[in-house]
């Protein structure tokens, strides 16, 4: 009897009792870090959103130095040396000092400067060493970009999420205002989005081997169901 053969999206199929690294991609606003979060939440696995890790390290340069942000490579990372990520809420959050960031890097003023450290080669390679190591030895689900491409091209599963740049405005809007966003406001979200692709055009890059799920027109839920159905075609026990 022949045994079935292995599903073309799967990257690498584990062994049995291996830790699994399911890998997401997608540009800024595209669902990864909730959607991300949630589909560890399913399969108990951890959740570790590498954008957190830029953030962190741009609150934490702006801690250190005041101002308009004018500052070099090498000031990013000595501010950085105080972060660790740490196991908390079923995730690895970055913590500085000992102490937690999350409402530091979801201010305005991270997320203004966080384009300009992340494209930092430095940065970038002192971010993709903390998330291994936090992966290493346990199953993940991991964010970013440059996840699937650079950061675990053996990922067993590698997933490129996208949606149109205008509801991804909106979901961005409801979010942080609580509400339903206006279509002014929309446009101008809108346009923000555009201008941030661009800038991160070189670090979002689909792998060749990734599920392209475009989430325009799914709710998050089925997202999540459609990311774990992958997942226990790997390992159907979970």
């Amino acid at each position: 009897m022949t045994s079935n053969p292995t599903p073309p999206f799967v990257t690498r199929v584990p062994a049995a009792n291996t830790p699994i690294v399911v890998a997401i991609d997608g540009p800024a606003a595209s669902g990864k870090s909730s959607t991300a979060q949630w589909v560890a939440e399913r399969l108990s696995f951890r959740h570790i959103d590498s954008g957190a890790l830029y953030r962190a390290a741009a609150a934490a340069v702006l801690r250190s130095i005041r101002g308009s942000g004018d500052w070099s490579e090498d000031d990013v990372l000595r501010a950085a040396r105080g972060i660790t990520l740490t196991a908390a809420r079923g995730a690895y959050v970055p913590i500085l000092n000992g102490a937690d960031l999350e409402s530091d890097i979801r201010g305005s003023a991270v997320t203004h400067h966080v384009s300009r450290v992340a494209q930092m080669p430095r940065v970038r390679q002192w971010v993709n060493a903390m998330v291994r190591e936090a992966a290493a030895g346990t199953s993940v689900v991991v964010d970013g970009r440059d996840i699937g491409t650079v950061v675990f091209p053996g990922a067993h599963l590698k997933v490129f999420l996208v949606a149109d740049p205008w509801e991804r405005a909106r979901r961005r809007l409801t979010q942080r205002l609580g509400r339903s966003p206006t279509d002014p406001e929309i446009a101008e979200e809108t346009e923000r989005l555009v201008q941030r692709d661009s800038l991160d055009a070189t670090q979002t890059v689909q792998a060749k081997d990734a599920v392209l799920i475009d989430t325009t027109y799914l709710t998050q839920e089925e997202q999540v169901e459609r990311i774990v159905s992958l997942v226990k075609v790997l390992r159907p026990a979970l």
